[in-house]
């Protein structure tokens, strides 16, 4: 048995959100939260929401014991790309890629 949340069109590089995700990944839910909390990156504050959104749902939706939750897997898969223009010289453009991600966070029940 699985509990999952994500949150879609998150305004932050996919890039970014996988080192977060990196340092989360196999770490109790608690543990996991208290990394989030103290690690000075933009996508933690974001992840964090993410996390108490999956313990959440493990705890009301499949009546899991919320001391036994691990993070079994979490991935940020890249979303549409907001495209910008910033003005150049000579009547030029360059483009400003605005990236967005689908960040997802899955977690389980350890066995005894």
């Amino acid at each position: 048995m699985e509990a999952r949340a994500q949150i879609k069109y998150a305004r932050i590089s996919p890039r970014k959100c996988t080192i977060v995700c990196d340092l989360i990944r196999g770490k109790d839910a608690n543990v996991a939260r208290a990394i989030l909390m103290n690690t000075p990156k933009a996508a933690s504050e974001i992840m964090v929401k993410v996390l108490n959104s999956a313990i959440a749902n493990a705890e009301n939706n499949f009546s899991m014991d919320p001391a036994k939750l691990y993070v079994s897997e979490t991935y940020a898969n890249p979303g549409p790309i907001l495209k910008r223009m910033q003005p150049v010289s000579k009547g030029r453009g360059y483009r400003i890629n605005k990236r967005t991600s689908h960040i997802t966070i899955v977690l389980k029940e350890r066995e005894a």
